[in-house]
């Protein structure tokens, strides 16, 4: 059982709690001074606004650490798609890489052999169409056998299963095979290794022969001049991919052709 005796509060008023314990005799009691309570009252009113202040702080880390997880979490998808982003650039590169050498492979920034190159005629060839000037050499195949560069896969006597009399220059299928030199067309057919083929009698005893075409423009006795289109490329005969099988003759001996003809 406990009693509180209170005095007016004044400056030097206090406050007396009495206690009184059963069974006991006496009383026990604590004066507490005005101007102490007040300052209790206070602390505990600092103290709970402290401790209110801190659940407060407590609640915006906690919520502020969450959001701090979510952006780290964030930021590393963030970096793994800037990394795949970076590996697709590097693939495009070098796709575009890949295009631009298959382009100077193939010639499709143009064509080769300084640009000149004549199409078959509709119909009919004039009498004087193998051009050139006349006298010795005038009509020997020295120039490159396509309006495309390509790319010479198989020199001369390079076929470990035998002879090969001439070079192979793959090609892109449909590409403008053209007359290495004025002459007249000697012999064109089929043939079960050649496929479609089509040689040239540039005189001198030289002859050039094309072979693997998809498609002839010229028949024997027909006149061409140098560069004329004379067939388009293939992959007919004995043949795995489209390319053309060329070669040059001398009174019916092999030459080799990069010896005659410049490579672009």
């Amino acid at each position: 059982m406990s009693q509180a005796d209170k005095r007016p509060a004044d400056g030097d008023g206090t406050l007396t709690i009495l206690i009184l314990e059963d069974g006991r005799e006496g009383t026990r009691q604590w004066r507490v001074p005005h101007r102490r309570l007040r300052w209790y009252r206070r602390g505990a009113w600092a103290l709970g606004f402290l401790l209110i202040l801190m659940t407060g702080s407590w609640f915006f880390l906690a919520a502020r650490a969450r959001e701090a997880g979510e952006l780290r979490a964030r930021v590393a998808e963030l970096l793994g798609r800037e990394g795949q982003v970076a590996e697709l650039a590097q693939a495009l590169d070098e796709v575009e890489d890949a295009y631009s050498r298959l382009r100077a492979l193939f010639g499709a920034d143009g064509p080769a052999g300084g640009g000149e190159f004549w199409l078959p005629p509709p119909s009919g060839r004039p009498p004087d169409s193998r051009g050139g000037a006349a006298g010795a050499g005038a009509l020997r195949p020295t120039s490159w056998p396509l309006t495309e560069r390509g790319f010479v896969t198989q020199m001369l006597m390079d076929d470990s299963g035998g002879e090969h009399p001439g070079i192979d220059i793959a090609i892109p299928h449909g590409s403008y095979i053209r007359a290495a030199g004025g002459g007249t067309v000697a012999e064109s057919g089929e043939d079960a290794v050649y496929g479609h083929y089509l040689v040239l009698d540039h005189g001198e005893g030289y002859h050039s022969l094309y072979a693997h075409a998809s498609l002839l423009f010229a028949e024997p006795g027909d006149e061409v001049r140098r560069h004329e289109v004379i067939a388009l490329s293939g992959s007919s005969g004995r043949s795995t991919a489209p390319h053309l099988h060329f070669e040059i003759l001398l009174d019916g001996e092999p030459v080799n052709p990069l010896t005659m003809v410049a490579q672009p």
